[in-house]
């Protein structure tokens, strides 16, 4: 199955604590079915001295379940479902069902 949900794409959070709010995609887990959202679902973490860190609590994303996520689209920035379709050139491009816009340049 094709991924609908890439590195670098901004998606907008459908559930939980940041319900509404929107970012870019950090990384993408497909196996665990997550994905890290900069900026989205941030939590504290106690940290230990290291040579490269220094102590203290350290705040940073946590994965957040890809089916809370959806992509936002290019035209408005609202939420969209994603469709796939094939272009004359033989490219297999994702675009928006809302507007009909390419996700995929």
């Amino acid at each position: 199955m094709a991924a609908k949900i890439k590195k670098g794409d901004r998606v907008v959070v459908l559930a939980g604590r940041d319900k509404g709010r929107s970012g870019d995609v950090i990384q993408v887990q497909p196996k665990e079915g997550r994905a890290l959202v900069r900026g989205i679902n941030t939590v504290k973490r106690h940290q230990k001295q290291t040579g490269k860190h220094e102590a203290g609590i350290v705040t940073k994303e946590a994965t957040i379940d890809l089916s809370n996520l959806a992509i936002a689209d290019p035209k408005d920035g609202k939420a969209t479902r994603v469709g796939f379709k094939i272009l004359d050139d033989g490219r297999k491009v994702r675009f928006a069902k809302r507007s009909g816009d390419l996700i995929d340049g």
